[in-house]
C-alpha cells in the first residue's frame, strides 16, 4: 500500500462525530494534508495556536502518533501593566487535545523521518526505502 491510512476516520464513521460535537466535547481533528513524491511521503498537519512544544510525536512500529494538549487558562486573567484583576464573564477557550494515528507504508525509512513546525503547520517528511532493482539469476546448465 502506497498511502497513509487513518486509523481514526473509522472512529469518526462509527461514532458519527459532526464538527459541532466534536468542539464541545474539547476534541478537533486537525487537518491534515499527505502528498506522495518518488521518493517521500510528506504529512502536513494544520496547528493554528500551537507550537512544536505543544505537539508530541511518536514512532512505534509503523505507527505514527501525532498529538497535542493545549490546558486550560487559570479562572482569572491578571493584567499585569495595571495589576488588576479581571473575571470571566464568557470563556469558550478552555483546553483541546488530540491523537491521531497514521499507519505507515512499509517503504518508508524509519530513520530518515523528520519534522519542522512552522506558522502553524506541522510537516512531517518520510523517505522512501532504497529498493533494490530486480537481480539477473543466471541459470547453471548441469
Amino acid at each position: 500500500m502506497n498511502e497513509l491510512s487513518l486509523l481514526d476516520s473509522l472512529f469518526n464513521d462509527v461514532l458519527d462525530c459532526t464538527p459541532s460535537t466534536i468542539y464541545r466535547a474539547g476534541v478537533s481533528t486537525p487537518r491534515v494534508d499527505v502528498t506522495e513524491e518518488d521518493d517521500a511521503y510528506t504529512l502536513e498537519m494544520e496547528l493554528p495556536g500551537r507550537t512544536e512544544k505543544d505537539v508530541n510525536i511518536e514512532l512505534d512500529h509503523d505507527n505514527l502518533t501525532i498529538s497535542s494538549k493545549v490546558s486550560e487558562e487559570k479562572e482569572t486573567k491578571e493584567d499585569k501593566k495595571d495589576k488588576k484583576k479581571a473575571k470571566y464573564i464568557l470563556k469558550e477557550r478552555r483546553y483541546n487535545e488530540f491523537t491521531r494515528r497514521f499507519s505507515l507504508p512499509s517503504d518508508v525509512d524509519e530513520e530518515s523521518i523528520k519534522a519542522n513546525f512552522k506558522n502553524g503547520i506541522l510537516s512531517i517528511n518520510m523517505k522512501k526505502k532504497s529498493i533494490a532493482a530486480p537481480k539477473k539469476i543466471a541459470i547453471m546448465a548441469s
